[in-house]
């Protein structure tokens, strides 16, 4: 069983490295091995909508000099994938949302290669934005055909400063959970 945690914040260590850091702890604890893959260090370019994913049928983007391909193969390798951004203008990073719209037409393109792998995302703001942002991630995991477990909230916390997400502890509590939900959930199925 393996997990990765992509983290989509340009900053590293930051408010979002450190929830999914949390979710990677609880998923460790239950025997789920997992990888921390920051974006901030892999840039993406973004999708050009060339289609050429779709038909070559190769299981590979035509883009090349990024750490795509890298990625995307542990995305495909993966158990579990987590995504998580902090809110930039009402929205997810345009790192995170460079992959994910890559990978989403690469594995749509090539027999839904996602579908039925487990996951979610972890959301994290200063003020505001966490429920657009959430569900703009969510959207992604639904397209693909994707089971996510709920938690006690949406997986959304407050953080501004460097460390400050650690303070709200209903957050953090609601992405502990939603990493314990899915620790069950895949005993459960036996992924």
């Amino acid at each position: 069983m393996k997990c990765i945690a992509i983290c989509g914040s340009p900053r590293p260590a930051g408010n979002t490295e450190i929830l999914l850091k949390k979710a990677l702890a609880v998923l460790d604890q239950a025997g789920i091995r997992g990888e921390l893959i920051r974006l901030a260090d892999r840039p993406i370019k973004p999708c050009t909508a060339c289609g050429q994913c779709r038909k070559n049928k190769d299981k590979h983007c035509t883009l090349t000099g990024d750490d795509f391909e890298d990625i995307f193969t542990r995305m495909q390798e993966a158990d579990i994938i987590l995504t998580g951004s902090p809110v930039y203008f009402g929205s997810a990073t345009p790192e995170l949302m460079a992959l994910l719209d890559r990978a989403g037409y690469v594995s749509r393109g090539n027999g839904n290669l996602f579908s039925r792998k487990l996951g979610g995302p972890v959301v994290v703001g200063r003020r505001a934005g966490h429920n657009f942002t959430f569900a703009q991630l969510l959207y992604w995991y639904m397209i693909n055909g994707m089971v996510v477990p709920g938690s006690t909230y949406w997986n959304i916390a407050f953080g501004g400063a460097i460390g400050e997400v650690n303070e709200d502890e209903e957050g953090v509590e609601t992405v502990e959970v939603f990493a314990q939900n899915l620790a069950w959930l895949a005993e459960k199925i036996g992924a």
